[in-house]
């Protein structure tokens, strides 16, 4: 098997990991911008023809460090390119860095392309010429924090380029984000369930083209005239006509059933007639329907009871002025809301300011980018006529007494959480004792956890409580039922527990520290990110620089994404969770920490610990409570802490520190055990962020080294 590496727009990661997938590729990983997999040559030629959300598809084919020009020139004549060009053929250089020293992407690719033609020119005494516009091979170089990768980019050029575009609008939407928003909004669903889709400010008629063919099934790439492989050496010409001809006949086959279900319209009549001319271009025309028309005076099709109506509306960027755009976009709002009752709507707003003026409100957000530009795409389920919300019932005496205390501590912590820029955090926690939970604010989620109620409370009684604390926490933090997510307990046998969790997979990206991760709201009793350890984490990055960091116990890799934007040397992620493993590695790539210095392990800690030699100058370890994993011996953080410091001391190099924490409120550090061998320094007090001053028990967390020797002393 080939390893390869699909880039594609940010925000588009997990849709392109689905898509590849579907076409068999094989070890499928997301990365920041991109997802790399493995397969076969016929993976490959397979995603260039068929993926919809891919940018380009590459082929790695070194990698080395390069933190100067001649290191660059070495690895780049280190590959034999006589296998992969002609020596009268053509080839282009892409090239992009980020934190690396050589900062400048033109010399980048000129010195890579001085690196090959040098080669050819020593070897023959001929070389290739430059074609920047349709090369016979086009290398792409990348280099992130001095390593570089260089690879074959068997796409040509970038695959939102359909072939079917022949005329744009000033500001054109790609056609890969086109497909993405279409997908997010269910369109696929929505056609086979007899649905239209309508466009009000259609543009050059990218969202509706994109819809038509993807109903009809046909390869985004059929009508693309040029890939990078067609002059590639070991293009296998037999395996990809027979890839395209089979796209052919089901594109033959998909329109002959295509329904004309595509109405799109635009005030501006020079755009109508740009989209006509690309629908026909794209085979489409008539399939869709086109006039001039206001977005506010859209209308849902005649005898059409179901459908999407999707748009890009202008965002003040590059079109229109935004100080017009909030009434454009309450108008807009508006009409969807009194004329397409039971419909489905998508809307990639400009910005959140944008987004509210809609008035409407939105089942799902995703974060998409067109560009470098973040545009929050919203989608709406149109409530039908006869489904008019009915009036909420007051409050009860304990329910109003909650929404008192959770807005009083909203505005206690508002201006200390916009200062410090912290986006996630706890806003309650069991205040009140008969409202027995806590509620934690992830950007615009919640998540809210049900403490284990008294005895004497009853069963029903509970339950009522829980459903007036998720009512509450939405009116005052403004946010729809779909967006909070929660967890009761459930009373059985054997006593209280947790109840099932759904299993959406769905994973929602919000920031700390000026960092990204995934949280999880709904599939596991905890998020993915631990808020209580916000200082921790924020401890372990001014500690990492330099260092060879080593994460134990390490969940969703949260400590090293820290330690690593506080440069470390490099990083080690353990845990026994294959699951949690994946997770650490999509938390590291989507902050741009990937490669041979961020290694993943799954292993149980105390083996890892015992069969290494390898030296660290910071190591954190964050154990559970109890754990009795099949894979590994029982372990209790009280009974075994001891022999886990003492075996990570062994490990640590001589001015190295040891961050050790956990959650067991009764928890007894046993320093007569640890004394002898470490230095210890009790940071549980100041590790405790302010948010959660109610619980200053939440975790201990201690900061352990080894004695200094005085070399000289006798």
């Amino acid at each position: 098997m080939t390893a390869f590496f699909a880039t594609c727009p940010k925000g588009l990661e997990y849709l392109l990991k689905d898509e590849l997938v579907a076409l068999g590729a094989g070890d499928v990983r997301e990365a920041l911008a991109g997802v790399s997999f493995t397969g076969s040559m016929e993976t490959a030629y397979r995603a260039c023809l068929w993926s919809r959300m891919a940018s380009r598809v590459l082929l790695p084919l070194a990698e080395f460090d390069a933190a100067d020009p001649d290191a660059l020139y070495e690895g780049v004549q280190g590959i034999d390119w006589a296998e992969h060009l002609a020596a009268h053929g053509t080839l282009a250089v892409d090239a992009n860095t980020a934190q690396s020293k050589l900062t400048h992407s033109q010399f980048i690719a000129l010195k890579t392309k001085d690196a090959i033609v040098d080669q050819f020119r020593a070897a023959s005494g001929a070389r290739p010429d430059v074609d920047p516009e349709e090369p016979d091979l086009r290398i792409n170089v990348r280099l992130r924090r001095d390593r570089a990768t260089i690879s074959i980019d068997l796409s040509g050029s970038p695959l939102h380029r359909r072939g079917w575009r022949e005329q744009q609008g000033e500001a054109p939407l790609k056609e890969n984000l086109a497909a993405a928003m279409l997908v997010r909004a269910q369109w696929p669903r929505i056609y086979a369930e007899g649905g239209a889709l309508v466009d009000p400010m259609c543009g050059s008629g990218t969202l509706l083209i994109e819809g038509a063919l993807m109903a009809a099934g046909v390869a985004p790439g059929l009508r693309r005239d040029y890939y990078g492989f067609l002059g590639w050496l070991k293009h296998d010409y037999a395996l990809w006509r027979t890839i395209y001809d089979e796209a052919k006949a089901l594109a033959d086959e998909g329109m002959r059933g295509l329904r004309p279900v595509f109405f799109g319209s635009d005030s501006d009549p020079h755009m109508v007639q740009t989209a006509k001319r690309n629908a026909q271009s794209a085979g489409v025309a008539g399939f869709v329907h086109l006039d001039r028309r206001d977005a506010v005076h859209v209308e849902p099709p005649p005898d059409t009871p179901l459908g999407l109506v999707i748009t890009n509306p202008p965002y003040g960027e590059r079109l229109g002025d935004r100080a017009e755009l909030p009434v454009l976009y309450r108008e807009l709002g508006q009409a969807l809301k009194d004329r397409f009752a039971g419909w489905r709507a998508a809307v990639l707003a400009g910005d959140e300011e944008l987004g509210r003026a809609l008035r409407l409100s939105p089942d799902k957000r995703y974060a998409l980018y067109n560009g470098a530009l973040e545009t929050p795409l919203l989608t709406f389920s149109l409530r039908a006529r006869d489904e008019a919300p009915r009036e909420a019932k007051p409050l009860s005496p304990g329910a109003q007494m909650l929404k008192n205390r959770l807005e009083k501590n909203v505005r206690h912590l508002r201006k200390r959480l916009a200062r410090e820029g912290i986006t996630c955090w706890r806003a309650y926690d069991q205040d009140l004792p008969e409202y027995a939970a806590a509620i934690d604010v992830y950007e615009d989620w919640l998540h809210i956890q049900e403490y284990k109620a008294p005895q004497d409370v009853p069963a029903d009684v509970a339950r009522i409580r829980v459903r007036e604390i998720v009512r509450v926490a939405g009116e005052v933090f403004g946010t729809p039922r779909e967006r909070i997510a929660v967890k009761t307990r459930e009373r059985g046998k054997g006593g209280s527990k947790y109840g099932q969790f759904d299993q959406k997979g769905e994973f929602v990206e919000v920031h700390e520290g000026g960092l990204t991760f995934l949280i999880n709201p709904t599939d596991y009793l905890d998020t993915g990110l631990f808020l209580d350890h916000r200082l921790v984490r924020a401890r372990i990055r001014e500690l990492a620089a330099g260092k060879h960091f080593l994460n134990l116990f390490a969940y969703t890799g949260t400590a090293s994404v820290y330690a690593a934007a506080g440069d470390a040397r490099d990083t080690t992620t353990v845990d026994l969770s294959g699951t949690y493993l994946d997770w650490a590695s999509r938390n590291l790539a989507l902050n741009g920490f990937t490669g041979n210095r961020h290694r993943l392990v799954q292993e149980d800690a105390f083996t890892f610990l015992r069969s290494r030699s390898m030296q660290y100058g910071l190591i954190y370890v964050d154990p559970p409570t109890f754990s009795n994993s099949k894979k590994a011996d029982d372990f209790d953080v009280q009974r075994d802490h001891a022999e886990l410091l003492l075996l990570c001391a062994e490990r640590l190099l001589p001015d190295g520190v040891i961050v050790f924490s956990n959650n067991f409120r009764r928890f007894q550090l046993d320093r007569a055990a640890l004394e002898p061998h470490l230095s210890i320094e009790d940071w549980s007090a100041a590790s405790i962020p302010f948010d959660f001053a109610r619980r200053h028990d939440i975790h201990g967390c201690w900061l352990l080294r080894k004695p200094f020797v005085n070399p000289w002393k006798t």
